[in-house]
Order: C-alpha cells, then structure tokens, then sequence
C-alpha cells in the first residue's frame, strides 16, 4: 500500500493561520474585528517563529547523525514555511492597505505619514518626540567590523540610509523605536469629524535628523529580530526542574535569531550589511511590510464606535449554578454542564468561593496549567487555608508563555500555605480538574469539575470551552484518584474505568474505541466516530482513523488547528470529512463520540490528539452520563458540524474554502450557540 497521506504539522498551522487572516479580509466581519484579526494573525506568527521555527533552525545546525534520526529534512521543511509565510505576508500588507486602510478613512479614522502631516501636525509630532520619547531612542551608527549592537527581542528599530553632509559619503545607522514606554498609536491635531492617527514608528521617521544633525537623511527601514523562546525542558529528566527554568526565563530574551524581519523595500547593500553584522543566514530572513509587531493592533484606538465591533454577547447566567441557594446541593442533585464564553464564569469561581467559606468542606485541590495574574479563584484557594482547610495545588510551570506567571503564583500560594506540587520532570500535566471534600452528615462526599480549558477568568471570556460539575461517585472517585497520583507520583492501585487519564489508558482507550467501531462496520452495522478538537498531529492515531475511513466507518471532525490528516483519498479517507470554524471566539473545547451502536459514548477532553498529548502528558478525558447535559453537546456539535457562515473545508489542497451545504438559512454555530444556551437558561 501506498505510504499514507500525512501534512507537516507546521505546514498545517499555517493553513489554520490563514484563516484567522481570511476574517482579517472578510468585508461581512466588523471593521474593528478585522483590525483585531490582523493583530492575532501577527501575535500568532510571531509565537511560531519564536518557537516552532527556532527549533527547525536549531535541528539544521545539528551534526549529521542527528540529522539521519529524522523523519523529515529540517531544512526542506524550513524552506516551505517561509514560502507561506512570505506570500501570507504580501497578502497581509494588501489587506492592510486595501482594504482595512481606505476603510477606516470611511469612518473618518485616518492614518497619517509623516510625508502627509499638515503643518500643525508637523509641530506636535516634533514637540512630542523631544518631549516624550528623546531620552528612549538609542541611536547606534553602524560600521561594517566594528560595531555590533545588540538587537532585543522583538524590538522594534528603524535603520536609516543617510549622507554626510562634509564628505558626500553614505551612512547607516540604527535606532531603537520605544514602543516598549509609549503607546503605538497617537491622535493627532484633526480637522473637526475626523480623527488623525500616526503610529510611532512615523513620529521617529519625521524626526530622525535631529538625532543625526551633520547627516542628510535618504530613507529609512524598519527592522525586528524574534529571538528563540523554547525553553528545551521538556523532555529533562533530572536535576532541579523549577531551578532550569527560572534560568531558562532569563535566557529567553538573549536566545539565537529565529526570525529577522525587514521592510521589503529595503535596499540590497543594507540588507547585506544587516546580515553581516548579526550574522543572519538566508534562512533567518523574512521580508514583511513597511510597520512590524502588528499584534499592537489589539490596542487601535476606537474612539467608541461600538458599531464597527461585534454585538455584544452578555455572558449569560447558569441559572440553576448561580442564583440556587445550595450550591452542593445544586450538583449533588445532577450534573451540571457549562459552556463558556456563553455561560458566565461566576459558577466555576463560586465552586471555590463556597468551598472557602463553607466550614463542611476539608479539602480543596486544583490543577493549575495557566492563571489569570488576577485571579478569584487563587484568592479563594488562599483564603481556604486561613480558614484551616488543607488546600493543594498541581502547578504545571512548563506552560510555554506562563511558566514566570505560574511560578509567581506557586510561591504566593506556598507562602499561604497552600501545599503546592509542581511539574514532573519530562512530563507536562495539562488536565483541567478541580474536587472539593465536603463532610455531609458523617460521611465524606466529593464534588469535582472537570473541564476542557483552564481555571483562567481572562480566557475564558474568548475560548470556547466545556465544564462539567458532577457528584457521581462513578467520576469524583477517579479524579480523586488522578490527585493522589500527582501529589505522591505512585501509580493507583486500581485502574481507571471511567476516565482516560494520560500516562494510563488515554491512547489505548481511545484506539479501543475506534477498533470497536471498525469491527461494527466490518459486520455490516452503521459505525460513526465524530470528533472535535484543537489539533490532529498523532501519526498512529491518524493511522487509525485510516483504518477506520477505510473499514466504512463515517467520521466527521472539526479541527480548529493542526490538521496532519487529509481527509478525502482514495484508499485512505474517503469517509472522512473535516471542517475548521474561525469565529470570534477561539474554538477550545476537545469532544470524541463514538456510535457505539446508537448508544453513543461522548467524552470530552482536555487533550488533543498530538503526540505530546497522548503520550507525554497528564490529560484527562471524562465521560458524559447525564442525559440532558448529552443532548446539549450533541446540539452544539450538530451546529458546528452544519455552519455555513464560518466553516471552511480542510483538504489536500489547503485552499480554506468556506463551507456552502446550499440551505437558504444561514447557519453561523457561535451565534446559534449562544441563543441556544440563552433559550434554555431563560426557559
């Protein structure tokens, strides 16, 4: 048999990436939303860079042994990506000034450059540099040999063509912009109705020959250095880990190039000039546009036009959660199923509220993968302990970005006395669970919430995810298992029956399941998998979903991310359809239904099918048994599996079609969710 079809997972990241920079183009999406997507389309890429692209960088400077235990070219593959990044890039600019540019002047918005400012203007630009910004520039001349700034990371500068006056002789230099003490955008003298901007990077531009008096100024480029940010400590298995990484942190703003960034108009002598005195390969070079860090669109003023935003969608109360006056009894009497950004987060802080101030609880745990840097839930955990419950955390500090958060609030909470664990060696634990041990007329009853996305207030107002509260014993006693696993690192004496716990039975539970449906479709019985998750990178278990494709079983996926199956090849995946949903909020939640000859099995899951999840961390799974709380996710799925606003179709040719199923009703899933769920709390 041929060898199976596989897409490079980076090669898939950025398909996914372009379609957050399809909404940036979307003429039907709010003019401030486009803005916003174009800073998350930024945001993303820069994080890629600084850590997928860095390791591929690194693989291609290993010695040749090392290279022959790929399976792949690192080079090749590095190649590839800055292909698409580099088309992306010339798209993005087009957008920008196009489309998002002569649309905002028709609302009155205009952004100025220096070559455009009136003369009014013209003064308060120069009064504002010398009052504001003079003590931050650094200007640096350059000299082929002999000077060698340091570039920080992602900073912005601005490197300048110029002429000595005297001699007639050309120059370069280098200034450094300090977004990092002023804001990037600044309003300027504007004609009544009209609002005037200039980005910082002009106000600099406009002023450079104060700075280089004795020079003519030529022209000038903008220039930004991505420095590498993985830490290279997942796979440590020894020695002091928290220590490797607060040492780690440190280093993150000095690591090797993983990108550098120019203006594509720059002049090839400067170029070569650049890449001598940082000593940068071809490979570190990535041309974009006149402006970089354009995740600084996030903060585009909006001057309260809330009509160019999206219509607000008020976090909507769970009734039964938040306005019942016995919280444990609430849950003691059902399962409770939440589904944020719709549902309000109140009842997941209530959980640790109440839990601190009712003097029946005795115990609280919580793992901890990312935390808001204000945050409700740790005050609660804190305020627990002075109440005199035993309080424990699991604190993963290997959570790329938050490691120096996480850390911070480890030892806030250990110097309250929380009892505090950290992360394993070479393993990350990424489950998403909560217990709380309540005395209850002699006996002891455990009440857990289970979740697909972190205890993470900020978050959870934008990521799409699903959180279950339950009493049954079938549940609590599992995860009360899963705890006592990481704090005493001893495998539990009885297996899990009804969770999939990574490290335990996660891949083989879930590769049981899909051999089940395979042999339903062997003997002639219906057999259908749905699935919706983050990313499909797994190679086995994508080999598996095969298997399935090719026995008759019909799967149906909606994958927001990395998509390493291709659906629809002959021999491989003809059953196989898989869509991706980009909307205004970010699609979090991991689902897996499997028929099970019509008495469907739904779990939901903090894991995604990746290697390093299934193999290499604590992930939990957990099953749906209420019948309620399994009509409503198999409601929503319904939705998502039949938007035809926002679903794009992924497939060999990763051209990101938008899904049209040709109904005369328009079916945007993120929008039917939220009256979904406003329907059933208000009925």
């Amino acid at each position: 048999m041929a060898e199976s079809p596989y897409i490079h997972r980076d090669v898939s990241w950025l398909s996914f990436n372009y379609r957050v920079l399809q909404e940036a183009k979307d003429p039907t999406v709010p003019l401030f939303e486009r803005v916003k997507f174009m800073a998350i389309y930024s945001n993303n890429l820069d994080e890629f860079f600084r850590v997928r692209v860095a390791n591929h960088r690194n693989l291609v400077r290993v010695g040749k042994k090392t290279k022959k235990k790929l399976d792949y070219d690192p080079k090749a593959t590095l190649k590839v990506i800055l292909e698409i990044v580099d088309k992306q890039q010339e798209e993005f600019s087009d957008i920008f000034q196009n489309q998002i540019t002569p649309e905002l002047q028709n609302h009155g918005i205009y952004l100025k450059r220096r070559l455009d400012l009136d003369e009014e203007q013209q003064v308060f630009v120069e009064e504002y540099f010398h009052q504001k910004m003079l003590p931050f520039v650094q200007p640096v001349l350059l000299l082929r040999n002999k000077i060698r700034p340091f570039l920080n990371n992602a900073a912005l500068y601005l490197t300048i063509l110029m002429k000595d006056k005297t001699t007639q002789k050309q120059q370069y230099a280098l200034v450094k912009l300090p977004s990092d003490h002023l804001p990037r955008f600044t309003e300027l003298p504007s004609p009544k109705g009209e609002k005037h901007i200039i980005l910082l990077d002009d106000i600099v531009r406009h002023n450079v020959s104060f700075m280089f008096p004795g020079y003519e100024i030529l022209d000038t480029y903008s220039i930004k250095l991505t420095r590498d940010a993985e830490l290279y400590i997942d796979d440590e298995f020894s020695g002091d880990l928290i220590q490797k990484i607060k040492v780690s942190l440190n280093r993150r703003h000095v690591g090797p190039a993983s990108r550098f960034v120019y203006d594509r108009a720059m002049t090839e002598e400067l170029l070569d000039l650049l890449r001598e005195t940082f000593e940068l390969t071809k490979l570190d070079l990535l041309t974009e546009g006149r402006y970089h860090n354009n995740f600084d669109f996030f903060k585009f003023p909006t001057y309260g036009l809330d009509h160019l935003k999206n219509p607000e969608f008020p976090p909507l109360p769970h009734t039964a959660l938040e306005k019942g006056k016995d919280f444990w009894k609430t849950i003691a009497k059902k399962d409770r199923f939440v589904h944020f950004p719709y549902h309000s987060y109140e009842s997941v802080v209530r959980f640790f509220e109440e839990a601190a101030d009712d003097p029946q609880v005795t115990h609280i745990k919580i793992i901890q993968y990312r935390v808001a840097a204000v945050s409700r839930i740790m005050q609660a955990l804190i305020k627990a302990v002075k109440a005199g419950k035993q309080v424990s955390a699991f604190i993963e500090v290997k959570a790329r970005f938050d490691e120096e958060a996480n850390l911070m609030w480890g030892e806030r909470l250990e110097k309250a006395g929380v009892v505090v664990n950290y992360s394993f060696p070479g393993v990350k634990v990424h489950s998403k669970l909560a217990l709380v041990r309540r005395e209850e007329e002699g006996e002891a009853k455990i009440y857990t919430y289970l979740s697909t996305g972190n205890f993470h207030e900020n978050t959870a107002k934008i990521y799409s995810d699903f959180g279950l509260f339950t009493a049954d014993t079938r549940i609590t006693s599992e995860v009360a298992r899963v705890f006592s696993f990481l704090e005493t690192v001893k495998v539990p004496a009885q297996d899990f029956e009804h969770l999939m716990v990574g490290q335990f039975n996660l891949r083989s539970g879930i590769e049981a399941k899909i051999d089940r449906e395979i042999k339903h479709a062997k003997n002639g019985k219906e057999a259908r998998i749905t699935l919706k998750m983050n990313s499909l990178q797994d190679p086995q278990m994508i080999e598996k979903l095969y298997e399935a494709s090719r026995a008759g079983v019909k799967i149906k996926a909606i994958i927001r991310g990395i998509c390493s199956l291709v659906p629809g090849i002959k021999g491989f995946s003809e059953n196989i359809e898989v869509v991706s949903i980009v909307d205004r909020f970010l699609e979090h939640a991991r689902v897996f239904i499997f028929h099970h000859k019509g008495a469907d099995e739904i779990y939901l899951s903090s894991a995604d099918w990746m290697t390093r999840n299934l193999s290499y961390r604590i992930e939990t799974t957990f099953p749906l048994y209420d019948q309620e709380v399994r009509q409503m996710v198999l409601d929503m799925i319904d939705l998502q599996l039949n938007d035809n606003v926002k679903s794009r179709i992924i497939d060999k040719k990763h051209s990101n079609e938008y899904r049209k199923d040709g109904e005369d009703m328009a079916i945007r899933s993120q929008v039917e969710t939220y009256f979904y769920i406003k329907r059933m709390e208000e009925g």
